[in-house]
Formats: structure tokens, C-alpha cells, sequence
């Protein structure tokens, strides 16, 4: 073949993309400013999101046995978990007073439709509620194991009780929770307050009094029923009945009548005379957390869905300054857990591995495309071309992934690097084909549009037979699929990508520079 022998017939894109300059030259300015801009806008986490596939399901009977939770409790609900579509493992466990069930579904659902299955356990379950035994307390649902509290706080406090302090927690909870991107802010530590009143059995046998008159009368006296409304013409007026507990005093003037069981007679005294009543927090306590050795309460705050959890970071170091400024003195607000810290670690990881990646590659064509023995020279520009292609293939594919909805994360950085060290070769077939031609004596237009037709359907084929190789991780049905699909999903598109700007932009660059 001469070197000025006209094209072969059929559609070449290297030659539209020649014959149509100023639209390549558009392209290629406006990607790169879209994948610069989609880099700041990806979400940014230390992990992919991904759908935990278990829910517990709990109920509690005060004063049941363990025999009775399980007869009459927990096998009614394995019942109707067992009947959830695509419900996989059911694990229970029971003790005195509490019923605890746990439901894995299949890991062949897809994420989306783990929310169906919850739904269905709910309905299930609260079909058979009306069979449980009176008394029984739930059954509640708990399916909020995908929240990763990623930034958590604690308050301490010097002079002020428990109750203070998470008074001031869910002050400081209402706050985050305004921060942008916050999805929740979960209180951990926070003791329940409770009135105790202490009753001497002593006392009551020795008048004569029944412990459950006294219990009878408490709860008759702080009751709330509805008590009807007064008609008054135009308006309706609501009836409340008075003489609820409203302080501690209160409770310890309220009078007990009872009658002694030996004497018959009858007898009224108030509550202090025959025990005592304070005010305290549930004991054994819930949850305890403790920080540099002190009682604290955590606030766990988790990001919502694709949010950017740097932005998130630096948000909340803001809002914990103005937080900590308003705080009274003695509460102290300290940050525990920093993932924001750690994911800016792992991003400016990557950029550093992708900076010294591009040198390698710069250094490598530079020597390799350019370099003549005879005479002995090095021209940069067959490795000038492959540097121009590297950032643009990855401006593309952060478009990409934006469009997808694929944030950073270690999974989707890894990919990037993996892909950094493929993306290259078509960049550097073409190139190499443009100079071989060139040295033969083609004019620049002909070895661009000669490359497409002799190696671009190579070059197709060996992209996707690795893509393919990416194939099983992108199809898994599982919970390891869901959390690595970012592997799949990133790497076959930074190389489709590079085939593209192989075939398109690079004989473009070539014209233009070599």
C-alpha cells in the first residue's frame, strides 16, 4: 500500500473525529471540566453502601419464665418469620421476661428489595399479636444495622446530674441533626430516669395492710382515662381529672386507706409512713459508655445515602465549635471516633498513587515511543500524547461514575488504580501505530485513520475479555457482590473509556503533535 492510498470504505471514528476538529477539540475541553467538577461532587466514603440482610424481632412478658417465653412467645413468632419470602436462617433466644428472634433473608434478594421482605415480617408478625398472651409488650422490629456511625462525640459532665446532661444531649442531638448530609444521630448512655418507691414490708405486716391495695391505689390514683367533654353551647370543653403526681412530694402525701387484716379496722396513712420514694436512674443501667475513664453520653451520627462524608467532617468540626461555645461550664464535648479523617487519609492515597502513576507512564512512553538510535534522540511527543490521554480517560470516568452513582470509597479507589495500569495500553497502540506508519512515510491524516482499521477491533476485544474477567463480581448475588460491585462496574468502564479516547481523541493528538 502507497503511502497516499485512499481510505478503505466504512465508517472510521478516528477519521470523523479528524474531519471534525472543533467539535473533538469541544469535547475533549468540556469533558475533562465535567470529570474535574464530578470528582468534587462524588460521594466520598470509607466503605460502599451496601444492605445488611437481618432484622431482630423482640418481645418481653414481665414475670414470664424462660419456658413460657418460649411456648407461648418466641415459637409463635418463628411461626410467622418463617413464612417471610426468601427468609433463610431464623436464630431465637429466650430468657425470663425477654424474647429475642433473629431473621436473615437469602442473599440472592437484591438490596432494593430487602425493605419488601421487612415489610412482610411486620405484617406477619402483627397478624399473629392478637394471639399472643396479655401482657406481652411488642413485638418491636429492629433493621437499622446499616448505619455506620462514622463521627461520634461525647459529653461529659462536672456538677451535673444524669438527667442534665441528656436534657443537654438532645440539645446538642437537635443541632447535628441540621448539619447537612447528618441522616441520624443515635444517643448512647443516656440512663432512663425513673421514681422509686421503696415500701417496708415490715411495716405493712405489722398494720395489717396488703401490698397490692397500695399498688392498686398508685396506679388508680395516676391513671390517665378519658373523661368525657361538657357541652357548652358553641364550644366543647375537655373534662380532666386532677390530683396526678406531679413531684416527688406529691407522691409521698398520697394517703393509703387500708384495713387491717386482723383487726378489721380501718386505717389512712400517707406513703412516707410506710416507705420511701426517690428519684433515679434505671438500675442495672441499659447501656454504659465511658470515655478517658469517665460516665459519658455518645452521640453516634451517621451520613445519609451517597453524601460526602469529608464535607460531613468538616461541617461537624464546625457545628461541634459553635455547639461547644453555648455549652454551660463543666460539659465538656469530645470527639471519639474521626472517619472523615480517615477517608481523606485513603483519597489523598490514591492521589498520590495516581500522580506517581502518571510520572511512571509519562517517563516510560517518553523513552519508549520517542526514543531514535539513529540518531540517537528522544522525542516527547509520541509520550506527550499517551500523559494528555491518562486524565482525560479519567475525567470520563468520574462523569461516569457520577452518573451511576458510584462515590469513592476503597473499593471504587482500588478500582481506579487497577484500571490506571490498563488504561494505558490502547493509548500506547495507538500512538506507537501513528509513528510506525509516519517512519513508513504516511502524512499524519492517513496513520491516524490507519490505526482504527487495523487495530481498533483488536483493541476491542482484548478491552472487553478483561472487562469480562470483571464479569463474576458484577452478576454475584450476595452480600460480597453488593459490596464489590464497585470493582466490576469502575474498571470496565475506565476501559471502554480508554478504547474510546484510543479511537477518537489520541489520532486527534497525534495530528496535532507529533
Amino acid at each position: 500500500m502507497s503511502p497516499t492510498a485512499e481510505p478503505t470504505a466504512g465508517f472510521n471514528i478516528s477519521r470523523w473525529a479528524l474531519e471534525h476538529p472543533a467539535l473533538t477539540r469541544y469535547l475533549m475541553i468540556v469533558l475533562m471540566v465535567l470529570g474535574f467538577a464530578a470528582y468534587f461532587q462524588l460521594g466520598q466514603d470509607e466503605d460502599p453502601p451496601f444492605t445488611f440482610r437481618a432484622m431482630v424481632v423482640q418481645a418481653f412478658w414481665p414475670g414470664a419464665s424462660a419456658e413460657q417465653m418460649a411456648e407461648q412467645v418466641t415459637s409463635n413468632i418463628e411461626r410467622a418469620l418463617q413464612e417471610v419470602p426468601y427468609s433463610d436462617v431464623i436464630r431465637s433466644y429466650t430468657k425470663p421476661g425477654e424474647s429475642l428472634t433473629i431473621l436473615q433473608v437469602k442473599e440472592v434478594i437484591r438490596g432494593r428489595e430487602v425493605s419488601d421482605a421487612w415489610y412482610n415480617a411486620r405484617k406477619r408478625v402483627g397478624d399473629i399479636r392478637g394471639t399472643l398472651p396479655a401482657g406481652v409488650i411488642g413485638p418491636v422490629f429492629n433493621d437499622d444495622f446499616g448505619d455506620v456511625f462514622g463521627t461520634i462525640y461525647a459529653l461529659s459532665a462536672d456538677g451535673f446530674s444524669d438527667e442534665e446532661l441528656r436534657e443537654f444531649a438532645d440539645r446538642v442531638r437537635e443541632r447535628l441533626l441540621r448539619v447537612k448530609d447528618v441522616a441520624k444521630v443515635e444517643i448512647f448512655g443516656a440512663q432512663p430516669e425513673k421514681v422509686f418507691v421503696e415500701i417496708s414490708h415490715k411495716r405493712l405486716a405489722t398494720l395489717g395492710i396488703d401490698l397490692n391495695q397500695v399498688i392498686a391505689q398508685l396506679s388508680a390514683q395516676n391513671a390517665v382515662e378519658g373523661s368525657g367533654q361538657l357541652n357548652a353551647g358553641s364550644e366543647n370543653l375537655q373534662v380532666r381529672i386532677g390530683g396526678q403526681f406531679r413531684s416527688i412530694a406529691d407522691l409521698e402525701q398520697f394517703p393509703i386507706r387500708g384495713v387491717n387484716a386482723n383487726t378489721g379496722q380501718a386505717s389512712q396513712l400517707r406513703l412516707r409512713d410506710i416507705g420511701t420514694v426517690t428519684r433515679g436512674v434505671v438500675d442495672p443501667p441499659q447501656v454504659k459508655v465511658r470515655h478517658q475513664g469517665k460516665p459519658v453520653i455518645a452521640l453516634g451520627v451517621s451520613m445519609s445515602k451517597g453524601g460526602d462524608i469529608i464535607a460531613l467532617g468538616e461541617a461537624l468540626r464546625s457545628e461541634a465549635k459553635a455547639i461547644q461555645a453555648i455549652l454551660p461550664v463543666g460539659i465538656e464535648m469530645s470527639q471519639v471516633q474521626d472517619q472523615p479523617q480517615a477517608v481523606t487519609r485513603s483519597v489523598g492515597e490514591f492521589v498520590r498513587v495516581l500522580i506517581e502513576a502518571v510520572v511512571v507512564v509519562l517517563a516510560v512512553s517518553f523513552i519508549s515511543l520517542g526514543l531514535h538510535t539513529k540518531p540517537f534522540r528522544i522525542d516527547i511527543w509520541p509520550g506527550l500524547v499517551v500523559g494528555i490521554t491518562i486524565p482525560l480517560v479519567l475525567a470520563i470516568t468520574f462523569v461516569t461514575m457520577f452518573y451511576w452513582g458510584v462515590g469513592l470509597h476503597k473499593i471504587s479507589l482500588g478500582s481506579l488504580i487497577i484500571a490506571l495500569g490498563l488504561l494505558v495500553d490502547d493509548a500506547i497502540i495507538a500512538v506507537e501505530m501513528m509513528v510506525r506508519k509516519m517512519e513508513e512515510g504516511y502524512d499524519k491524516f492517513r496513520a491516524a485513520t490507519f490505526s482504527y482499521e487495523l487495530v481498533s477491533m483488536p483493541m476491542l476485544t482484548g478491552t472487553l475479555i478483561t472487562a469480562a474477567g470483571f464479569l463474576p463480581i458484577g452478576l454475584a448475588k450476595s452480600v460480597t457482590g453488593e459490596y464489590t460491585f464497585a470493582i466490576f462496574a469502575v474498571t470496565t468502564a475506565a476501559l471502554v473509556i480508554s478504547w474510546f479516547a484510543s479511537v477518537y481523541f489520541v489520532p486527534y493528538l497525534g495530528v496535532r503533535l507529533l
